[in-house]
Order: C-alpha cells, then structure tokens, then sequence
C-alpha cells in the first residue's frame, strides 16, 4: 500500500483539458481520461496534503457502481481503472495505476443531481427554518439525521468556484429543459434507491448523494465518479441514532478537525496533521471494502 499520496499530474505529451479539486482530465482525441488524485478539499479549499489512495477508492468504487447498473442505466466509461492502458498511457502506468478511468467525451448537464434520503447538512438548516428543502415541503417533527417519508430530488447549479446553489426543480427544468430534467430526476431517484439497499445490506446508510449527467450522441448518460465517499454522505448502520450528526464514512472527519482550528476557511488551507491523515484514509478503505465486499 503507497503512503506517498498523488496530488499532482501531468502527463507529457498529453493535453490536460482541466485540473479540479481532486480529478485531472486529459485529451484522449476522441476519448478523455479521468485520474482520480489524492487530493482532499473542505469548505471549498483544497488541503496542501492529501490522502493516500484516496483517488484509488473514487475510481474502483465508481467501476464497482457502473457495473452494478450499466445494464439498465447509460454511463460514459470505456476501460475501466483495471484495464491494460493503451500505449499512449503506458509510460504513465505506475502513477495512473488503479485511480484512471478512460470515458466518452460526453458533455456535463450544467446541473447537479441530488438525492435526499435524509435530513442532514444544508437541507436539515433549511427545514429548521422553514421546513422545507429546496422547497419541498416536509412534515413537521423531523430531527437532524431523521429519515425523509421519500427520497426527494433536489437539484443544484454547478459552481466552479465556491459552493453550489440548492434550486427549485422547475429552474431545473429551465436550464437543462423540462424533458431532460424529468429523466435524471428519475433516473437519479431508481439509482439511489437501488444504492441504498445495497448499501444497508453491508452496513452503510446513504443519507444523500450527488450525480452528474451528461449527453453524448443525444443520449443522456451518468458521468463522473458515482456513490463515493467525496459524493455521499455514509454513515454506519450499527451507529445511527436520529436527533444527532452522524459517525461518516466521508470527509466530515477532516471538516470536524478543520472546524477546531482558529482557521478562516480561506486559502491557504493548513496541512492535515498524521493522525487525522491516518483516519480518514481508513474511512475511505472501510466504506470501498464494506460496500464491494473486496479489499483495494
């Protein structure tokens, strides 16, 4: 196991088309390749120190998802992160190892795709104050992780800075076109709940998750990493109490931390100190080894 986490890439001779918080995406020509880095980001700042494999469990738990659903649900993968790479990657082979996954060139709906089961982060502060979440009213007397009567849909514009902004579905309607919003609002509900009764079968709750859709060739497809501690929030069955936040399986370890320090939550970010580098890996490898039912 490498204890030397991947923060940077560059792959000479191929073009980077983009560098986000944790993913590089490079110019394949009529393909694009995804890596998945090691880097960790909070409160929309990226930590200068990441997490060891991190990007290994993002790419394989993504594999694992499309496997699971590319029968009955689209997805843009073309090689999976276990696959020979062609030869133009080959000399690259030791740092893309496990965390690279070659997809289609789709281009990404410009909204989020949010699925609620539970009340927790920003739409438990929302009920609080009007109860409702993005506008969706809900019935009175939930407590902070309460389970919801339903999963809702709770759409969300894409940010490529700073946070993203929690919208009615009817403006989702209007930015992506009624038809297609009514296909990933349903597409998104079947595929969290087929997640979560995986998932609570191995002893994870999927409280929310975040997908992202995109269209190739006029055929919507799910892009992007799927189900993952950086898109969901896991908490353990065996721990979960009502009333309370909840024991994760996700990045809320590093924020509880980052929350104790006399930092503003501006950059630059301080570094994680061991022992907290230490944990957070093991949350990663726990929630990728309970869900697959295999060691990475």
């Amino acid at each position: 196991m490498s204890t030397t986490p991947l923060i940077r890439l560059d792959l000479p001779g191929v073009p980077k088309l983009k560098s986000g918080k944790v993913r590089e995406v490079f110019d394949l020509g009529d393909r694009l390749l995804f890596v998945a880095t090691d880097r960790i980001s909070a409160f929309d700042c990226v930590m200068p120190n990441g997490i060891p494999r991190k990007g290994e469990v993002l790419t394989q738990l993504s594999d694992f998802w499309f496997d699971l659903t590319d029968s009955w649900l689209p997805n843009h993968r073309l090689a999976r992160a276990t696959d020979p790479l062609p030869p133009v990657l080959q000399p690259f082979a030791e740092a893309l190892a496990g965390r690279s996954m070659i997809v289609k060139k789709a281009r990404p709906l410009a909204i989020e795709c949010v699925v609620r089961g539970y009340l927790a982060g920003s739409g438990w502060k929302e009920y609080r104050q009007s109860q409702t979440v993005c506008g969706i009213r809900l019935p009175p007397g939930l407590l902070e992780s309460s389970e919801l009567p339903e999963p809702i849909f709770t759409p969300a514009t894409k940010a490529e800075t700073g946070h993203d902004e929690n919208i009615p579905f009817a403006e989702a309607a209007a930015i992506v076109g009624p038809e297609v919003a009514a296909a990933v609002r349903d597409q998104s509900l079947k595929l969290y709940a087929f997640a979560r009764n995986h998932a609570r079968r191995r002893g994870i709750i999927i409280a929310d998750t975040k997908f992202e859709f995109g269209m190739f060739e006029e055929k919507l497809l799910l892009i992007d990493e799927v189900l993952t501690p950086d898109s969901s929030r896991f908490w353990p069955v065996d721990l979960y109490h009502a009333g309370q936040n909840q024991t994760s399986f996700d990045k809320q370890f590093v924020r509880d931390y980052l929350e104790s320090l006399p930092w503003n939550k501006t950059p630059p970010a301080p570094a994680l100190p061991a022992d907290v580098v230490a944990k957070t890996q093991a949350k990663y490898l726990d929630a990728f080894e309970r869900l697959t039912g295999r060691r990475l």
